[in-house]
């Protein structure tokens, strides 16, 4: 989810939550036979890149350098190199098409650290290496993935976060760390996969598993928080169990995303209007936009956006999973091999590129639209989908309500010195901030009309949706 705005919890996020990978060659976890892997990238967005996750390094590294010339000093200079690169990506913008130069190399440091400690595993550890940095390092590639995803909307990526998540969990990398690793860090890590796992609709064991763990290691760790710190913790403990309560019902109901198990074969699916098949027109770029002022959210995804998130992907295994008996909620801390083997179906159409932007304001908002208008391919369409409390206005429910703000748009006249501020021409509107501050914390339907040069498909999940309609009335 691309043009983020600021992170709701700066403890929970600080520090690593605006990275991206560019790699094909991140190596497994260790060299455990139980792991397995694919070293996919076929079959997904151009420029996108996939890591091998866990069992096949171990498979490669056999045949690796070997010893000869190695010393454990450079594991270190690599790891500080690896480090001062990654901070430098840390800040970059997210909004973009083009992959930044400096990613790429973040990644690619990352990528040689990790196949260094893989084929130097107990040389490194009689050098002073300790598992929580290990973990630490597959905790930071894990992390590269999902960032990766918001770039590219490639669910394959969340899939590879997931394992390597995963992996760091179920091998316990972080619980020998002692004093070196903070309480705030491994809670960061803990709500990360949370993140993903739910993402990946894993509620049944994994989501449950987090959500405790995370409230069992703020309660046992209270004494090592500063007040301020701990009470930050607690907000983001009671985030998370409201966001669960709230989507408990939709735990045994079918995945948002579409799934060739519940739906209908791409070839079969109602085809588009013959003027829109003409000119090639497709689903590339979304904007997911919420504002409410008690919204049920985790992090800077609310419950609305979450589930509208998912409507636009498709399921990350297609045809490949009905042909191999796989389950997509399967589970299993076994990174299982139908789930890596072929996790992107090539019938499949890319995934639309999609920002989240969680509580905005209404300038940040439309220059995040423009700049994406700007970028949208010569046959991409924009989706808007916007949540928030609306104003109904004067006019109220009325059949001419539309035609109302056509007409008070095609009359607007910039270098007038007159503003309305009666009651009767007060317009409907959604709000995206206070409503003591009237007009600059509005969105009204004419705000959107100067966007219809593209194409542009708006979904206004509020109680004055029918005012919206105006934008298509005036194009």
């Amino acid at each position: 989810m691309l043009g983020q705005s600021s992170p709701s919890h700066p403890y929970l996020w600080a520090g690593l939550e605006r990275t991206r990978h560019s790699s094909r060659e991140i190596p497994c976890l260790d060299n455990s036979p139980e792991t397995t892997a694919r070293q996919g990238g076929e079959g997904g967005r151009k420029g996108i890149a996939m890591a091998a996750s866990p069992q096949q390094q171990g498979q490669g590294s056999q045949g690796g350098s070997g010893g000869g010339g190695w010393s454990p000093e450079q594991f270190w200079s690599l790891l500080d190199k690896a480090d001062r690169r990654f901070a430098r990506v840390r800040d970059l913008p997210l909004l973009g098409r083009q992959e930044p130069d400096a990613f790429a190399k973040a990644f690619r440091a990352y990528t040689q650290l990790w196949r260094m400690q893989q084929e130097h595993r107990h040389r490194l550890l009689e050098a002073g290496l300790r598992r929580w940095q290990v973990g630490e390092i597959a905790a930071r590639i894990a992390h590269l993935y999902y960032a990766q995803y918001q770039r590219t909307a490639d669910t394959a990526l969340l899939s590879e976060a997931f394992v390597f998540y995963h992996a760091v969990l179920d091998r316990a990398y972080f619980l020998d760390a002692d004093h070196h690793l903070t309480p705030a860090k491994h809670l960061r890590f803990l709500a990360r996969f949370l993140l993903v796992a739910l993402l990946l609709a894993r509620r049944a064991h994994t989501v449950p598993r987090l959500a405790a763990d995370i409230r069992a290691l703020l309660d046992d760790s209270k004494k090592s928080f500063q007040e301020a710190e701990y009470k930050e913790w607690k907000h983001v403990v009671q985030e998370i169990l409201r966001f669960l309560r709230a989507d408990s019902p939709f735990m045994n109901m079918r995945p948002l995303r579409y799934s060739y198990a519940f739906d209908l074969p791409p070839d079969k699916l109602p085809t588009v209007p013959p003027t829109v098949k003409k000119r090639g027109l497709v689903l590339s770029d979304a904007i997911l936009c919420s504002y409410y002022p008690n919204e049920v959210k985790f992090t800077d995804l609310s419950i609305d956006v979450f589930r509208m998130l998912q409507c636009l992907e498709w399921e990350p295994c297609g045809s490949f999973a009905l042909n191999n008996g796989y389950s997509a909620h399967d589970e299993s801390g076994q990174n299982q091999p139908n789930l890596l083997k072929d996790l992107r179906d090539a019938a499949l159409p890319p995934n639309p590129l999609k920002t989240n932007l969680n509580r905005p304001s209404v300038t940040h908002f439309l220059t995040v639209l423009a700049t994406k208008c700007e970028e949208l391919p010569s046959n991409g369409i924009m989706l808007i989908y916007l949540s928030a409390a609306g104003e109904m206005g004067t006019s109220g429910c009325c059949p001419d309500t539309g035609e109302k703000i056509v007409s008070n748009f095609s009359k607007f006249d910039i270098s007038s010195t007159s503003h309305t501020s009666s009651k009767e021409d007060k317009e409907p509107c959604l709000w995206l901030g206070c409503r003591e501050t009237e007009g600059s914390n509005c969105i009204y339907p004419g705000d959107l009309i100067p966007f219809t040069r593209r194409p542009l498909f708006l979904v206004i999940d509020s109680s004055i949706s029918y005012a919206f309609k105006a934008v298509y009335s005036w194009h």
